[in-house]
């Protein structure tokens, strides 16, 4: 999206500090900024404000502070002079310009919520949509104060359909996204057991996530999965329109089967008519997450010929549930971008229905969670009734003695072996998918 310095400054009620330069987009990493952005210092682990001279090094037209800039042509220091926008927060005025630049775009705004599955539900919504619209959707998993007013912000002047990932871990969050995002659509995949810790336990978090329904206007769209009774409950929390999807939904998933990758096919039955479709990733669970985007698709005029045919050719985000086979002719799957008890499950069960002899479960901790050492046990538990072992990477809290080197730990993957990978980002468990599958680094 383009504008000027002067419409940073006018909508963070900011002061413009140096020329009024034309600015193309946001990044608030700066070793990703290309030439042209605004950059924003966000303060966190590190404070951002210690890298706008690279950010400007890498051609960031301007950038926000919330420290005293540097006149235009001074030297040395915070920005070394270059266009600056001085304001008291850096991540508020973040969330104003984002606020301030949704207003450009058109009243088809997607947001998506729940504990799991709004990432692939993102996924396929943005591949759904382009059948139809110019479609601009969240980039990996920006769904939160960074992220949300990132991919507004990075839209394309020409975008009519924009779809914003929403997550939370306090209360409160969500609200102050879709204020600023302003959903016309809000789709609720799920209430589970992730993030937990700060809300008090499940019911925290369907509070959490009913905080997008309640925040649609009359007119809009909740889409409901009807199978998850929490969320159901959501229909009369909302001035929305409801539209539910689900085994049980007004647009369900019918005659399901699995293949040996465990793919699923299936009928989607809707109001609109049925079509069969295919999707190409692994666990029954994405059968969902395709029907939410069948459901946004066909609330947004998409023909269902289309929305099969585009679910059945649509890619998910990295590591989530990425099917590989390994150099000895085993099975790998690599889910290791986040994990929930809730999540957790649903990838046991996949690993479960695979056509393997040996099952192993390569899992790391789960974070954020209320009761760590009661929901590790039960997912434990759940293995074990299902024939899977457990290798714990770095925790002791699932009951097994715990390995530094899962690699070594599970040997060669050969055929007749299914394996997963599975943990909270904070593990970064991706590392050691070359070496379970058996490639050596070069």
């Amino acid at each position: 999206m383009r504008f000027r310095a002067s419409d940073v400054a006018y909508a963070t009620s900011g002061r413009l500090i140096g020329p009024d330069v034309d600015i193309d987009g946001v990044s608030f990493d700066s070793r990703t900024v290309s030439a042209g952005q605004l950059f924003v210092p966000v303060i966190a682990a590190r404070d951002g404000h210690e890298f706008i001279d690279g950010a400007l090094v890498r051609g960031a037209a301007a950038y926000l502070t919330a420290r005293p800039a540097l006149p235009v042509g001074g030297a040395g220091g915070d920005g070394n002079g270059a266009t600056a926008v001085e304001v008291a927060d850096t991540t508020e005025a973040f969330l104003e310009l984002a606020r301030w630049a949704r207003r450009r775009l058109p009243d088809r705004v997607v947001g998506i919520t729940g504990s799991v599955g709004k990432t692939s539900t993102k996924d396929f919504a943005r591949t759904v949509l382009a059948e139809r619209w110019r479609t601009t959707a969240s980039e990996k998993s920006f769904n939160n104060d960074q992220g949300l007013p990132s991919t507004i912000l990075n839209a394309a002047d020409d975008t009519e359909v924009l779809v914003l990932e929403m997550g939370m871990n306090h209360f409160g969050e969500i609200a102050r996204l879709c204020r600023v995002g302003q959903p016309t659509i809000g789709v609720v995949t799920r209430v589970g057991d992730a993030h937990t810790q700060h809300v008090g336990g499940i019911e925290g978090v369907a509070r959490a996530k009913a905080e997008l329904v309640q925040a649609l206007p009359a007119g809009a769209t909740a889409i409901l999965n009807a199978d998850d009774e929490r969320v159901a409950r959501m229909s009369s929390m909302t001035d929305a329109a409801v539209l539910t999807y689900g085994y049980a939904g007004a647009v369900r998933v019918t005659e399901l089967s699995l293949d040996e990758r465990g793919r699923a096919s299936f009928t989607l039955a809707t109001p609109w008519g049925s079509a069969p479709v295919k999707v190409g990733q692994t666990g029954e669970h994405m059968a969902m997450n395709a029907a939410a985007a069948a459901a946004i698709g066909l609330v947004l005029d998409v023909p269902l010929d289309q929305i099969a045919s585009a679910l059945g050719s649509a890619t998910v985000s990295a590591w989530r549930m990425e099917m590989r086979t390994t150099a000895a002719g085993g099975l790998l799957i690599n889910d290791a971008y986040n994990a929930n008890p809730t999540s957790l499950r649903a990838a046991l069960d996949t690993l479960a229905a695979l056509p393997a002899e040996r099952r192993i479960a390569v899992l790391g901790l789960m974070a954020e969670i209320a009761d760590p050492i009661a929901d590790h046990a039960g997912v434990a538990d759940y293995a074990h009734e299902r024939g899977i072992t457990i290798v714990a990477f770095a925790t002791d809290l699932y009951g097994v003695t715990p390995t530094d080197d899962p690699v070594s730990a599970v040997g060669s993957i050969g055929a007749g072996d299914a394996v997963l990978l599975k943990g909270s980002r904070v593990c970064r468990l991706e590392r050691f998918v070359d070496g379970l599958a058996g490639i050596t680094p070069v």
